[in-house]
C-alpha cells in the first residue's frame, strides 16, 4: 500500500498526471533508448512507431495508481501476472526496472513542470517502485517455474521444417539444437523468437505454439504482416519468411498466462478467435485431439474475411474433428458454407456453465464480450489473449485515445 501522505499527494495529482499520462510515456521512451540503446533490441519497434506501446504503459500506470488507491475494482493480479509473462518472455531482468523509473521520473518532471514538487515526485516514485517489485516479485517466480534465468531463457533452435499454413500464415517447426526436451506447456502459451535484422540490431516477437504439448518439436504459426494506413510491414514476420528448413532461431521457453486452457478444468470450453488469434485455439484443440483436455466439451466460434485468409483451417478442421469440438466459421463475404458477416454472438447455442476464452484484434474481443455479457456470462469466465501490447485496458488501437478514453474505458471493462 501506498504511504499514507503519499496516497493524499497521488490522489490529489492523479488528474494531472492522468491527463498528460500519454505524452510523459512518448517523452520517456526516447530519453530511455538515447540513453540504452541496447534496449532497442528489446522493445517492439513497430508497436513504438505506431503508439501502441505508450497507451500500453500509460494504461498500466493509470490502472495501478487506481488499484492503490482502491477506487478500482480492477482484478490487478490478473493484469500483473499478464504484465509479467511479457517481461519474461523478454528476459526483463530486475536492474531494467531502475533505467526505466529513472526516465520515466525525468519525463514526469518534463511535461508537467513545475508541477512536480519533490513532494509530489516522492508520491509518484513511490506508485512506480511499488508496481515495479510487484513485477520483479512475479517474474521471479516465473523464472524459478521454467527453471530458466535471464541470461538462459534463449536457445538457439533449428527450422526442421516450414509449412504453408494458408491465409498468408506459415507454420514452422523449431527443435532445440542441444537435443534437449521441449518444456511442458499449458496449450497457447507462446515463445519469443529472436530476429537479427541487421547489423547488431535484434527484434523479439512473441507467437503462440500452435502445436500441443507432448510434441517433440515446437510449432509456431506467423502471418506474414503487411503495413496499412502508415504502419511498416512486420520486419519479424517478413524476416521468418525469409528464413528455410536448417536455419537457426533464437527462442525463448514457454510463458503465458492462459489458466482457463489447462486440463484439469472440467467446465465447457467456449473459444473465439479471428485472423491469426486461432493459433492458440489450435494447440488447445490439438492437445484434445490427443486426450490432454479432460474430454471437456470445447467449442470454436471464428470469424474471418473469407476462406482465403483462414490460416490453419484444414489442421483445426482435422483436430475439432478429432477432439469431438463444435465449430463454427464465419466469414464476412460468405462462401465456404460458414456463416455470412460478423459473429452473432447472441444467435450461437452455447453450452451451460461454460468458460470462455477470446483472442484477436481488440475491436474483435470487445464485440464478443460485449454480446457474452448481454447473455448474463459473467465477466470472471471471459479470458483473453492479445498479441502484442496489451491494450484491453486502454480499450483502442489508435495512437489518439485521449487520457480519459483510457480511464473510462479502463473502467468499463473492469
Amino acid at each position: 500500500m501506498l504511504h499514507a501522505d503519499n496516497a493524499e499527494i497521488v490522489k490529489a495529482t492523479a488528474g494531472p498526471v492522468i491527463e498528460n499520462i500519454t505524452q510523459i510515456t512518448k517523452v520517456f521512451y526516447p530519453k530511455m533508448f538515447e540513453r540504452n540503446p541496447d534496449l532497442l533490441n528489446v522493445f517492439n519497434q513497430a508497436n513504438q512507431a505506431i503508439g501502441e506501446q505508450p497507451i500500453a504503459l500509460a494504461s498500466s500506470i493509470v490502472a495501478y495508481a487506481h488499484h492503490l488507491l482502491g477506487d478500482s475494482d480492477i482484478d490487478f493480479d490478473h493484469v500483473l501476472s499478464r504484465i509479467a509473462n511479457k517481461h519474461v518472455a523478454l528476459a526483463i531482468k530486475p536492474g531494467d526496472y531502475t533505467i526505466v523509473g529513472r526516465n520515466l521520473m525525468e519525463a514526469i518532471g518534463e511535461v508537467l513542470g513545475d508541477a512536480v514538487t519533490p513532494e509530489v515526485a516522492r508520491a509518484w516514485e513511490e506508485v512506480y517502485w511499488l508496481f515495479a517489485m510487484d513485477l520483479v516479485s512475479a517474474e521471479a517466480r516465473l523464472y524459478q517455474q521454467i527453471d530458466r534465468t535471464p541470461d538462459s531463457l534463449m536457445k538457439d533452435h533449428r527450422i526442421t521444417r516450414i509449412e504453408d499454413a494458408g491465409g498468408n500464415a506459415r507454420t514452422f517447426t523449431l527443435e532445440p539444437v542441444d537435443g534437449s526436451a521441449i518444456p511442458d506447456y499449458v496449450p497457447g502459451q507462446y515463445v519469443s523468437v529472436i530476429a537479427q535484422l541487421e547489423d547488431d540490431y535484434r527484434q523479439p516477437r512473441q507467437y503462440t505454439i500452435s502445436g500441443a504439448p507432448g510434441d517433440a518439436a515446437l510449432q509456431i504459426t506467423v502471418k506474414k504482416v503487411a503495413g496499412a494506413n502508415g504502419t511498416p510491414d512486420g520486419a519479424v514476420s517478413g524476416y521468418l519468411f525469409e528464413r528455410s528448413e536448417g536455419d537457426l532461431l533464437p527462442v525463448s521457453a514457454p510463458v503465458g498466462d492462459i489458466e482457463v486452457a489447462k486440463g484439469d478444468h472440467t467446465r465447457p470450453l467456449v473459444m473465439f478467435s479471428a485472423g491469426i488469434g486461432i493459433t492458440p485455439m489450435a494447440s488447445i484443440l490439438d492437445a484434445a485431439a490427443h486426450g490432454r483436455m479432460n474430454g471437456r466439451e470445447l467449442v470454436l466460434v471464428h470469424a474471418d474475411v473469407d476462406v482465403d485468409t483462414h490460416p490453419l483451417r484444414e489442421q483445426v478442421a482435422r483436430t475439432a474433428a478429432d477432439a469431438g469440438a463444435t465449430a463454427i466459421t464465419y466469414y464476412e463475404k460468405g462462401g465456404d458454407d460458414a456463416r455470412e458477416g460478423l459473429v452473432a454472438v447472441n444467435e450461437l447455442d452455447l453450452p451451460d456453465n461454460a468458460e470462455y476464452y477470446l483472442c484477436g484484434s481488440v475491436p474483435f474481443m470487445q464485440h464478443v464480450r460485449s454480446g457474452l455479457l448481454d447473455r448474463g456470462v459473467d465477466a470472471a469466465d471471459i479470458s483473453y489473449e492479445i498479441f502484442g501490447p496489451d491494450l484491453w485496458l486502454g480499450g483502442s488501437t489508435s495512437s489518439q485515445a485521449s487520457p480519459e478514453e483510457l480511464v473510462a474505458e479502463e473502467q468499463r471493462l473492469a
